[in-house]
């Protein structure tokens, strides 16, 4: 099942909607008011969450994919955690040393924009980055899980760009302002559930810059596992269901290349996660007005 979020184009008012993705051409709307995060934190209390989703889904309107704009399939999750350096070559091209703990920080909903959407880079920016990373979404909550019984918390998978402003990045104390940038969080186009990943560990995961490819990995290569994060990150934060995990990003930013790339206006990004689909994000500048 493919969850997605969404307005109707010709809806003024934005009056946000979750539905499932019917086929190529459709969406299902769900019979339930309420964001994603909030749908998934109830149907949690289910026996399976996926399947008290597809209820939902049963006699919902049907609406033509051209007719909506897609959202960010999340976009009120509790937390944003992301993992960096957890791709060894993607390590060795920032000139970093191997992780021997996953190195944390975070995003907020300020981040988060969908597919298609326009991501403003800000005048101070210089130094535009692009990541592709695998992006777990939590199904219900969890305190203090082992490792071997991690994945049973997992409600989901969708795609997350983590862009950086490296400039500001890393010439200050810690990352938080460089990666929480307004917009800096492209996500979705949807969330892929559970049960049509058969494993998570061994995705091919990509990224085109104005159709160059730039990334290309496949999740195989991650140094800390899912299971590892979410056991790891439960031991004393708990999570949510909606919150979001993402697990890092491979080599070929624009960083590690010689010369250096970075996002300038006019830019046009897609990143891809095999089982998911692609996220396409256009850049642009910040206005002067």
């Amino acid at each position: 099942m493919k969850l997605l979020q969404f307005i109707l184009r010709a809806d003024a008012d934005r009056h946000l909607k979750v539905g499932i993705l019917e086929d190529e051409a459709h969406v299902r709307v769900l019979r339930a008011e309420g964001t994603a995060r909030k749908l998934i934190e109830a149907a949690a209390e289910s026996a399976n969450a996926i399947e008290e989703l597809k209820q939902l889904a049963e006699g919902g309107e049907l609406i033509p994919l051209h007719e909506v704009k897609l959202l960010s399939p999340l976009t009120d999750p509790e937390k944003i955690i992301c993992i960096g350096l957890n791709y060894f070559d993607h390590v060795m091209e920032s000139g970093m040393q191997v992780p021997q703990k996953p190195v944390l920080f975070p995003k907020f909903n300020n981040c988060l924009v969908g597919h298609e959407d326009e991501v403003v880079i800000p005048r101070e920016v210089t130094q535009c980055d692009y990541e592709v990373e695998l992006a777990v979404v939590i199904g219900r909550r969890a305190s203090k899980v082992s490792r071997e019984s991690a994945m049973d918390y997992v409600f989901g998978y969708t795609i997350l760009n983590d862009v950086s402003a490296r400039d500001i990045q890393l010439n200050e104390p810690q990352w938080t302002r460089g990666k929480a940038v307004d917009g800096f969080a492209p996500t979705g186009p949807w969330i892929v559930t559970a049960d049509e990943i058969a494993d998570p560990g061994r995705l091919d995961i990509s990224l085109r810059l104005n159709g160059e490819m730039m990334q290309n990995s496949n999740t195989k290569e991650l140094i800390f596992d899912i299971a590892y994060l979410i056991s790891f990150l439960s031991n004393t934060i708990t999570l949510q269901p909606g919150d979001i995990i993402s697990t890092g990003t491979p080599p070929g930013v624009g960083m590690g290349r010689t010369p250096q790339i970075w996002l300038k206006p006019g830019d046009i990004v897609e990143v891809a996660v095999e089982g998911i689909g692609t996220l396409r994000s256009i850049f642009a500048a910040e206005s002067t007005r």
